[in-house]
């Protein structure tokens, strides 16, 4: 069995801020399961955006980043790197749930940010969420645990 997880969760600093989101208890549960092979994603990274880079949100179905400039081909292009990566898991069932960062354009599971950089959050998936649960991956977000 295999779950895709962050890589931001797992302490790699990939995050905008060039830091990481590291979650001990994601790595507490998972060292209680060594049968699980887990796969680290960084859609942003896949994508070729530079860690650190600037804050960026969905605005209108396009992600833009705090300066106005659109990112939108790099984050989809991010997407469509970990979403083949991972297609042989997904196709033959050994990807059990992929467990993502909250808020996030990318991995946001319930709620993003409305895309006005004022901190205010609406319900919605990132684009990577989205990709993997139209791939019928269940999606675990970092706060659910």
């Amino acid at each position: 069995m295999k779950i895709a997880v962050s890589a931001c969760l797992l302490g790699e600093n990939c995050k905008y801020s060039g830091g990481n989101n590291r979650s001990e208890r994601l790595l507490s549960e998972l060292a209680k399961h060594p049968e699980i092979e887990i796969i680290p994603v960084c859609p942003e990274v896949a994508g070729g955006l530079p860690t650190p880079r600037p804050p960026a949100e969905i605005v209108d179905g396009e992600v833009v980043n705090n300066c106005g400039v659109s990112v939108d081909a790099e984050y989809r292009a991010g997407v469509a790197a970990e979403i083949a990566r991972l297609k042989p898991h997904i196709e033959s069932g050994e990807l059990a749930a992929a467990v993502l960062q909250s808020r996030s354009p990318s991995c946001g599971v319930h709620e993003v940010y409305d895309g006005t950089f004022t901190g205010r959050l609406i319900a919605g998936h990132g684009l990577f969420a989205q990709a993997l649960a139209e791939s019928d991956v269940a999606l675990i977000d970092i706060s659910d645990l």
